[in-house]
This record gives structure tokens, sequence and C-alpha cells, in this order.
């Protein structure tokens, strides 16, 4: 569903020889952010002309991986879906077009550490999601290449899928990055999204230091879905300090931040 704009009253200035400028609405709203987050303010314009498909790993029937913390159950399809509104929350703010493939009507932003589990995600518009995961997958890029299609005069599109791994428990890990191989475009996104995210560990945490990387990889929703695309592992869900990565609501927007960064610095190198 298309993002919507408010209907605010269109303001006109007059110049000194009598043009008009008419200056567009700069607030937008999208119900799926929910109630306090919909209202979205258009702060600047430095993705103006840049298209997003934005999915996020699993939903529906598939919850993806699992972790626990205390009596509590963490679902990766909760916590990339949250962290996937808020990085596209982001991306509007600053003028791009965004639609969401996968979709709750229900959850919108969430600033809870333990995010409910539920299973009524649908697919763009709203399809429900098939549990057999080669229809699921096809069905997300059936969606996101007819969207592409209906998008004939834009320039800069990207698919960008959020996920979170499962290891094992004693591993750590950095958000790392995977891009379709020979895919330049994905590629220089890819290495540009991790770059932004090391320098701002660096500001944040001094000596922390950075492992994530980026790497060529053959997956189906890389392989098959037209616009440039790149895939985005934000944690172990299974391990303790990545848990805190993603329970924390203020760690949440931060990635989705910080991601937004590295796409307007993308953009710009693209320009």
């Amino acid at each position: 569903m298309p993002i919507l704009l408010l209907f605010l009253p269109c303001i006109t200035l007059v110049g000194q020889k009598g043009n008009k400028t008419a200056i567009s609405p700069k607030i937008i709203n999208e119900p799926l952010f929910g109630k306090v987050s919909e209202r979205v303010e258009v702060i600047d314009q430095r993705l103006r002309g840049a298209v997003f498909y934005l999915v996020s790993g699993h939903g529906g029937p598939d919850p993806g991986a699992m972790g626990k913390m205390g009596n509590n159950i963490l679902c990766e399809d909760e916590y990339a879906y949250d962290v996937t509104l808020r990085f596209g929350r982001e991306l509007i703010r600053h003028g791009a077009k965004v639609y969401f493939i996968i979709r709750d009507p229900h959850d919108g932003i969430r600033d809870e550490l333990y995010l409910q589990s539920s299973n009524d995600e649908v697919c763009y518009p709203d399809q429900e999601i098939p549990l057999n995961q080669v229809k699921r997958l096809k069905q997300r890029v059936d969606v996101i290449n007819t969207l592409y299609r209906n998008e004939q005069q834009v320039a800069y599109k990207r698919c960008i899928e959020l996920h979170v791994d499962a290891r094992e428990t004693k591993k750590n890990i950095d958000l790392f990055f995977y891009y379709y191989e020979g895919n330049k475009d994905g590629e220089r996104l890819a290495v540009t999204m991790r770059n932004a995210i090391d320098r701002k560990y660096q500001l944040k945490q001094p000596g922390r230091g950075y492992n994530g990387d980026v790497s060529a990889r053959k997956l189906y929703m890389l392989e098959k879905t037209m616009p440039t695309a790149v895939f985005i592992e934000l944690g172990n869900i299974n391990h303790s300090r990545d848990q805190q990565r993603l329970i924390l609501e203020n760690n949440r927007q931060a990635l989705a931040n910080w991601l937004c960064e590295g796409v307007i610095e993308d953009f710009q190198k693209q320009k």
C-alpha cells in the first residue's frame, strides 16, 4: 500500500516578480508505524528520487531464528520487522519512497524489550504468507519485481533485506552484509553501509573494534530481485551481547539511523 500524504494546506510564496513557488507538504502518514509514530516529518530531500523495497526476514507462519533470554523467547521476524520499520521511517524522513514488503497491520514500531510473537504478517499489499519457503520467497520476489517495473522513471531502486542470524551461543557477531556476486552496485552499497556502521561504532565505542564483513552470496532473494539487493544480518539471536543490540529500543533505532546514513552516502555516490 503506498505511503499516504496528509492533506495539509499548500502554502504559496510570491517572489519579487510575482513568481509563485508551492511548498509541498512536509508530513507523511504511514499507519504501519503505529499511532505514536505514524506521522513522519520529512526533514530534507537527500534521498529524493530514490525508491526502496524493504524486506524483513520470515514472518507469517515462520518466526525465523529463535533465541532465549531468561524466560523470554526472541523471534527473528519480530526484531527484524521492528528495525525495518525504523529504517524505512528514516529513509522517508530524507525524502525517499519506501515500500514495506512484509507488513503487520497491528504491531507498529514498538519500544518494548521483548517483542511478542505473532503470525499475522502479510506480504504486500495484503497477501497471506505461505509456509513453504520456496513459495514464500517467490511471492516476495514477484511483488518486488512488479513494483520495480512500475517505477520506470526511477534510476536508483534498491531492495534491502534484514535478518537476524542464529549461531552457537558463544559466537558474537557484528552486522554483516551480502550482495549478489558480480553486481557492482550491490557490492558498493553493502560496503558503504558496512563502513558507515564501522565508523559509528568507532565514534560511540572507541576501541571496541568492528568485525562485520561484506561478501558475495548466491541467495534466492539476491539473485531473483530485479532491483539491486543487499541482505543484512543484524546479529546472533543466541548471543547475550547481540541480544542487547536487538532488545534495547535505543539500539534498534541506532541501527536504523546508521543503516540510513550508509544508504544516503551510497545514493550521493550514484548521483
